[in-house]
């Protein structure tokens, strides 16, 4: 090799090396400018952030009982005082969350075929895309908030925003893995005699299955803690009752309905995880 060509070599990665050093540096001063941006929007403030920090430690400090070895019994039985009301409570979120997620997953299921780019006509898969962007958009208090004016105080409304919102949340997910399907189903039940409607149940549900129970159980999971603060705007559940806690300044209550919260949460994090294993296997797990 010729030193003209080393040299042209070295000219073109020293350019090559320029160029990327200039585009990183580009990015990184729109990186930048965006953070400055952002903070100049959202008034972030560091001194009225230290002057604050000790605040909210105070107030997290209040709400720890005063707990002594050798009253623990009374002491706990003090803080947990409405714990039978609470676990009621709690029941009630629970199923909130459960039937929020069952009327949303059935009307994803639905939607979920028209909106499968790989399914459907272009138009069915683009309303039916639109209609499940609306659902999602608008967050579940926006929702609970027009369900309570429009039917009252109560569970129902709890119930109709989680399940307007799964269905937004779900049905993309269950059409993402439509789309994935093998096609040699649904064409050998077309090629059969079978509609649309057939070609969708025995061709592509039985595939997709498996993940669309998975996303189910990681929805209710979501579902558990949005209906743990519904009761916020008057949609029932435990909710409620930390709010009122909340407004009462009863700071050893607030501690303990939120540690029942912390602690039903977890247990269902728990139990849906396993499930979730044993429905896609290990290794679908382990890369999720």
């Amino acid at each position: 090799m010729s030193a003209a060509t080393i040299q042209a070599a070295e000219a073109a990665w020293q350019q090559a090396r320029r160029r990327r050093r200039g585009a990183w540096a580009g990015w990184g001063l729109s990186f930048l400018t965006a953070i400055l941006v952002a903070s100049w929007v959202g008034e972030v403030d560091l001194a009225r952030l230290a002057r604050g920090l000790p605040m909210a430690a105070d107030y997290v400090w209040r709400t720890v009982p005063l707990l002594r070895w050798d009253t623990l019994g009374d002491d706990l039985a003090e803080w947990f005082w409405g714990l039978d009301h609470w676990v009621v409570l709690l029941l009630d979120t629970l199923l909130i969350a459960y039937a929020g997620t069952l009327l949303g997953a059935a009307a994803a299921l639905l939607f979920s075929f028209p909106a499968a780019a790989t399914l459907a006509p272009r138009w069915a898969v683009s309303l039916s895309r639109r209609v499940l962007e609306l659902a999602r958009t608008v967050p579940t208090l926006v929702f609970a908030l027009i369900f309570v004016y429009a039917f009252g105080l109560g569970p129902f409304a709890g119930v109709l925003a989680l399940a307007l919102h799964s269905w937004g949340a779900l049905g993309k997910q269950f059409a993402e893995v439509h789309e994935n399907a093998d096609l040699r189903p649904v064409e050998a039940v077309r090629s059969a005699g079978g509609t649309w409607p057939q070609a969708m149940r025995f061709g592509v549900l039985p595939q997709s299955l498996p993940d669309m129970l998975s996303f189910g159980l990681l929805r209710f999971e979501i579902n558990v803690r949005e209906a743990s603060v519904l009761g916020i705007v008057g949609a029932g559940g435990i909710g409620e009752e930390l709010y009122l806690s909340v407004r009462q300044f009863s700071y050893p209550d607030i501690s303990a309905i939120l540690l029942l919260i912390l602690l039903t949460v977890t247990l269902i994090d728990l139990a849906c995880g396993r499930l979730r294993h044993r429905l896609i296997g290990p290794g679908a797990a382990a890369g999720a």
